[in-house]
């Protein structure tokens, strides 16, 4: 009956919680990038590792590599984890730990170009500050008595990877703080559950994170935006000076777009904990594939030469071949995620069961119980009433 597989359902969860037969773990090392952890991440209360989804998104389950058609990866891609894909269909060519936690750096510019795509106007003006020109790292150069379109702060965070520039998208969203929080929920929203950004910028922070899968998703809702796509595909563009600082042109700082034939435009980034990180698109024969890599090095293959080895490696492939996954569109109706590990085994406390001894009943378990006793009774008398 309907209401003894309610009861048996509340017991369940009084006793056990909520269902977790089915939870899987990730990968070994996949639930926060690896240590050691930078000062800036150390500089605030620690985050606790983001939850691993009980299925992964996209199918994508590998630890290691997998390629579609069983071939292998080229040799000169080093990188911990990356994600090659068909950048309009989303299916997944090839990928190796793709769903591994890793610090973004400056790719996570790219959620932030998204989010401010959605809540500003691109010809909103932002007034530069004195603080923009204390900006660690990267930086377009902005300033006090500067006046900047959001479209060009958006070039001169994407061109330039200006720190400068993100700041002051930051600030006309409402400050960092609300930019932040923007992009994790914009993030959840589209899928990709392994990001949680620390700054706007990419610096380092406490619990940043994201994945080669991530990013590649990302990637492909961003190039959606016509301004974006325009924005990453350019090679110059005219920006203002401030205060006596003349106007300059802007030059775009990517390897990649002018090396690799039919390169649509990508986003690097760097630092001491994330390492080299990139996620980009080229175009050939009207085949669109996106590539994100990240914790790579230079040495002893550059960046771009993994990144020219990956997406050769993605067009040789025949365009029916089957996918190893697919970059979702949205995030999993349900998204279940697994439980925390169990504490570690200890010697019982005299007059307690041994951890294999059958346990007493405890409060929840009578209590689930007496909750099926009364509704049993109940039953009966409405039986015997009707």
């Amino acid at each position: 009956m309907r209401w003894v597989a309610a009861v048996l359902l509340v017991v369940g969860l009084l006793v056990g919680g909520p269902a977790t037969a089915h939870a899987r773990t990730g990968c070994p090392g996949q639930e926060a990038p690896p240590a050691p952890p930078s000062a800036e991440e150390l500089a605030g209360p620690a985050a606790a590792a983001l939850p691993v989804p009980a299925e992964p998104v996209g199918g994508l389950g590998v630890c290691g590599d997998a390629v579609a058609g069983g071939g292998a990866v080229p040799a000169e891609v080093g990188v911990a984890g990356f994600v090659l894909a068909d950048l309009d269909t989303g299916a997944v060519l090839a990928a190796r730990a793709p769903h591994a936690r890793h610090r973004p750096a400056s790719a996570i510019k790219v959620l932030t170009a998204i989010v401010a795509l959605r809540e500003l106007d691109p010809d909103l003006v932002v007034d530069g500050t004195a603080e923009d020109l204390r900006i660690d790292g990267s930086r377009a150069g902005i300033g006090p008595g500067g006046r900047y379109t959001v479209r060009q702060l958006l070039a001169g965070m994407l061109l330039n990877s200006g720190n400068d520039t993100a700041a002051a998208l930051a600030r006309a969203m409402g400050g960092d703080a609300a930019t932040v929080a923007a992009m994790t929920a914009t993030a959840g929203a589209l899928g990709a559950l392994d990001t949680r950004p620390a700054t706007p910028s990419g610096l380092d922070g406490p619990g940043g994170a994201s994945s080669a899968y991530d990013l590649a998703l990302l990637f492909r809702v961003a190039m959606r935006e016509p301004l974006f796509a325009g924005t990453v595909a350019t090679l110059s563009v005219p920006f203002p000076g401030y205060g006596d600082v003349p106007g300059f042109e802007l030059s775009n700082s990517s390897r990649f777009l002018g090396r690799y034939p039919g390169a649509l435009g990508g986003k690097a980034g760097f630092t001491d904990a994330a390492r080299h990180t990139f996620v980009g698109a080229a175009e050939r024969d009207g085949r669109r594939l996106v590539v994100a890599l990240v914790r790579g090095e230079q040495s002893p293959v550059p960046m771009t030469a993994q990144v020219a080895a990956l997406l050769d490696l993605g067009f040789a492939l025949p365009a029916g071949v089957a996918p190893v996954g697919t970059l979702v569109a949205a995030a999993p109706a349900v998204p279940v995620v697994t439980p925390p590990a169990p504490p570690a085994a200890v010697a019982p406390e005299p007059g307690r069961p041994a951890p294999d001894d059958p346990a007493p009943a405890g409060p929840l378990v009578l209590v689930g119980v007496a909750v099926l006793v009364a509704l049993a009774a109940g039953a009966a008398l409405v039986r015997r009433r009707s």
